[in-house]
């Protein structure tokens, strides 16, 4: 327990970095074109990963990174963050936050589609739930309806490419190399983003302090997540992920001055709650696939 615990702290800790991560990041693009921030972060995640390489005595590029389980991976973490960029720039912290929170029922659809994997009737349902709760969000037929959070669904579907792919990566890839890859992937995403405006320049001192500690948080937050996979209980551990909103909302009451309404509220509960039913009603089944 003293074990699941330690990895329960570790997982909120990490959610805690993520949602830091994307409030500053919202917060430089008020001064800085996304396509420049993305950039900058891309360039510094992959000096940070590749020291880390280097110090593991492993190559940058070996030839199992080229492989197309890992392109698809990368060209989905492109993807992921060209969409999720362009929402928190756009759209509400919290709204984007919780759009988010649909990326496990989304992998997990993409797993039946296209990994040929069984579900059944019950996490179809939790399934069908969660895209309830993010129509419910996005209100696509109502009056508050804002087409820039279609963005956020554009980044979960590139980041739910990213974690299937990754399931089917085989060969001598380290977790610290794709972590290079997945940085790397922000060099195009940014050159997307800067086809459509913004002019880039030299930041200002207050700036370069943010992307700084955007890094931190960034690299830190994957760290912790890391070592929180690593002790404990799974099926005790993972339902803290969830607590990745719970600091978005805060942070986007506290530092943008947004403001719940009760679709927001609605929607994000029923994305929550079929996501944990998913998670373990899966653990269920792995269990008792063991005990046969």
């Amino acid at each position: 327990m003293r074990e699941s615990l330690k990895g329960a702290a570790l997982m909120v800790l990490a959610m805690a970095g993520f949602a830091l991560e994307d409030m500053l990041i919202k917060r430089l693009s008020t001064s800085l074109p996304s396509s420049q921030t993305l950039l900058m972060i891309g360039l510094g995640g992959m000096a940070v990963f590749a020291a880390a390489v280097r110090a593991k005595g492993q190559r940058l590029a070996p030839r199992a990174v080229f492989t197309p389980a890992v392109l698809l991976r990368n060209l989905g973490e492109a993807i992921g963050m060209l969409g999720f960029i362009t929402a928190l720039t756009l759209v509400p912290l919290s709204v984007a936050s919780a759009i988010l929170q649909g990326l496990p029922l989304v992998a997990t659809l993409g797993a039946v589609l296209f990994l040929r994997e069984t579900v059944g009737w019950r996490r179809w349902s939790a399934i069908a739930v969660g895209f309830v709760g993010m129509l419910i969000i996005v209100r696509p037929l109502g009056a508050g309806f804002d087409p820039a959070a279609l963005f956020a669904v554009l980044g979960v579907a590139g980041l739910a490419v990213r974690d299937l792919a990754t399931r089917r990566i085989v060969g001598a890839v380290s977790s610290i190399q794709l972590s290079f890859w997945g940085f790397a992937s922000a060099l195009p995403a940014a050159a997307v983003l800067a086809l459509f405006g913004g002019d880039p320049r030299i930041p200002a001192p207050a700036e370069w302090a943010q992307v700084a500690a955007i890094l931190v948080m960034s690299v830190t937050a994957y760290l912790a997540m890391t070592a929180a996979s690593r002790v404990g209980d799974v099926s005790f551990i993972a339902p803290f992920r969830y607590s990745r909103l719970v600091f978005a909302l805060i942070l986007g009451w506290l530092v943008f001055g947004e403001r719940l309404d009760a679709p927001m509220l609605i929607g994000s509960a029923l994305i929550v709650g079929s996501g944990l039913y998913t998670f373990f009603r899966e653990r269920a089944l792995s269990t008792r696939r063991i005990k046969r």
